[in-house]
């Protein structure tokens, strides 16, 4: 037995499925410009640069200045890693409410455990 979507829920479900992609490759990308941000080696620059700030006070600015930026791309990876979370949290509990789940990218059933029919969205066969 085929189980069919509401024609009222299409436009919605379309959008929404839209917006988790959307979501997903942001979370993508911050995931790998935290990666990037992590593996920077400019906080190593700003400990050698406070080794000589014992001798200027140029060199402890250049210091603070290297942690600083070090610390800001942290920052900013982390802030568009959850703002891109919150958003996929967010859709994927709309899709929950209407029976729906992901895997991966593509959009089933709730209750189809094998995931043997995934659903097109931009189909209109599966809306009544």
């Amino acid at each position: 037995m085929e189980r069919l979507l509401s024609n009222h829920d299409k436009f919605d479900l379309q959008q929404n499925y839209r917006r988790y992609l959307k979501f997903r490759d942001q979370r993508e990308d911050a995931n790998r410009a935290m990666q990037i941000a992590k593996a920077s080696r400019v906080w190593v620059a700003g400990l050698v640069t406070l080794l000589f700030a014992l001798a200027s006070d140029f060199f402890l600015g250049a210091s603070a200045a290297l942690f600083g930026l070090y610390f800001y791309r942290l920052l900013m990876a982390r802030m568009k890693t959850s703002q891109a979370d919150e958003g996929c949290e967010d859709t994927d509990r709309w899709f929950a409410s209407k029976g729906l789940k992901f895997e991966g990218r593509i959009l089933y059933f709730r209750d189809d455990k094998m995931l043997e029919h995934p659903l097109d969205p931009f189909d209109d066969g599966i809306y009544k």
